[in-house]
């Protein structure tokens, strides 16, 4: 008999072939399927060749229709991220402030835009800045979808930044702390660092999020981007919108697998660099702490009048 294992004990005879015969039944549960759906569209001739010859054949509907839309995509995932990554780095450490009055405010803006859906975000942002700004209304959409994007997802990403941090041992800050380090030198040389590699796939996940999450700007505010490309592009080439959704689904599946691949690599990179288990400090943090006498009392250095004690 195999040995139990720390979760679950080893499958027996009976149980291995249990599993084979579930395994063998879904399998031909999901063949089915996928010969319902296919069949289901070649019933309503959505698999003829004329509906998918123009992403193969003609470059203008690349040109003319998915390039533009999957440009403003971009557009508007690049400068989300590139706001809200900072900004919920800010509010999450924010949130671990002694100050109440920091800790208070941080988290009530958090709890708060983390609430409320980001389609209501976008939807009052475009609103705002159609009363109250000169935007004009060409770049009014782009400008609505990033503010909700950013209100949002900082939200979220400060949630994020504030548990990994939390998830380190308290004697790391503890370790810190004793050397004479600041509560700000901790958080930036040795909490911070070790915390974004533990993030990272939260972090990236999030990230997947607003790449996707741009499509509800096409759908309500008139945002050129990928998806809203689907309704000219099949209006100009014979209804096919099964064939366009499809595209556009494989487009949204490279993109964010290149951000996933990207984030993967710059993950593991981090930690072959951190293979030690303390944190390593630059020279120019080291100027800023002084000698220790600085920080600590002669009690807390060991001796009377600071000399070290054994």
């Amino acid at each position: 008999m195999s040995p139990p294992t720390v979760l679950y004990d080893a499958p027996g005879p009976r149980a291995k072939r249990r599993n084979a015969v579930s395994t063998v039944l879904f399998l031909v549960a999901l063949a089915a399927l996928a010969w319902w759906v296919a069949q289901s569209l070649a019933d309503k001739n959505q698999l003829e060749w004329v509906k998918w010859r123009p992403f193969f054949t003609d470059s203008r509907a690349w040109e003319t229709y998915l390039l533009p839309g999957l440009e403003n995509t971009v557009i508007a995932a690049s400068l989300a991220m590139v706001i809200a990554l900072p900004l919920g780095a800010l509010f999450g450490i924010a949130r671990l402030s002694d100050h109440r009055w920091v800790r208070g405010t941080a988290g009530t803006v958090v709890e708060f835009f983390r609430a409320i859906p980001v389609l209501i975000l976008m939807l009052f942002a475009n609103a705002a800045y159609a009363q109250y700004t000169a935007v004009s209304s060409d770049n009014r959409p782009l400008y609505a979808v990033v503010t909700g994007l950013v209100l949002y997802n900082a939200s979220v990403l400060a949630e994020i930044v504030r548990a990994g941090i939390l998830a380190l041992p308290q004697g790391q800050g503890d370790a810190a702390m004793a050397l004479g380090m600041r509560r700000n030198q901790v958080m930036r040389y040795v909490l911070l660092p070790q915390a974004v590699t533990a993030m990272m796939p939260a972090i990236v996940g999030q990230l997947v999020v607003i790449v996707k999450d741009t499509a509800l700007g096409g759908a309500l505010l008139g945002f050129s981007e990928l998806l809203a490309s689907v309704r000219p592009l099949s209006a100009n080439y014979g209804a096919n919108t099964i064939a366009s959704f499809t595209v556009v689904a494989v487009v949204f599946v490279v993109v964010n697998l290149t951000l996933t691949t990207f984030a993967g690599r710059l993950e593991g990179r981090l930690r072959r660099g951190k293979r030690s288990t303390g944190a390593v400090v630059g020279a120019h943090a080291v100027e800023e702490l002084g000698t220790p006498g600085e920080h600590l009392g002669p009690d807390e250095l060991g001796g009377p009048g600071g000399a070290p004690g054994r």
